[in-house]
């Protein structure tokens, strides 16, 4: 695990684990919340789950509370980041990168060179996440997130390099 005692202004620290099967009740209502008509249904987060030997997710938890998760499939040499979610009232506390940092982490050691993403062109928040990362815009895709037709960002960070993990990190490597 990373973190522990408390954060800032008393906060609990928040802490990566791996995401286990047991996760997604919790996971379910933050999807929704955040996602409305297109969010993941628990099958589909099982589905993934299902999958170790490409796919990989991770929760961030602050004291006993879910506040994020990500996933990330790995095919050869390319990732696609699958989700990023922050809690909205855990927005802003850097949890969203230290999500994007773990998931760039588990690419590099599964030998990925580069990592993609899809994003809402109207979620500046999210892309300004990504470009402080290093990922840029490499193509648009009309329309295509429903309902409402708003425009993907198609980003990607490239090359990844080699990525160090923080002292006491929480999962081991695939494989």
């Amino acid at each position: 695990m990373t973190g522990g005692g408390h954060g800032e202004a008393g906060r609990p620290s928040t802490v990566l684990r791996q995401m286990r099967w047991w996760d997604v009740a919790a996971v379910v209502p933050v999807e929704r919340e955040l996602f409305g008509a297109t969010a993941w249904s628990a099958a589909t987060f099982w589905s993934e789950l299902a999958h170790p030997e490409n796919r990989w997710y991770v929760v961030a938890e602050s004291g006993t509370e879910l506040v994020g998760y990500a996933g990330l499939m790995v095919s050869g040499a390319e990732a696609d980041v699958q989700t990023v979610a922050v809690a909205p009232g855990a927005q802003g506390r850097g949890i969203g990168s230290l999500l994007l940092r773990a998931l760039v982490g588990e690419a590099s050691l599964r030998g990925a060179t580069a990592v993609l993403l899809e994003v809402r062109a109207d979620n500046a928040p999210a892309i300004a996440l990504y470009q402080r990362h290093g990922f840029t815009r490499i193509a648009i895709r009309r329309g295509y997130y429903q309902p409402g037709g708003i425009d993907a960002w198609i980003m990607r960070l490239r090359p990844i390099g080699p990525v160090e993990r923080p002292d006491g990190w929480c999962c081991p490597p695939a494989g």
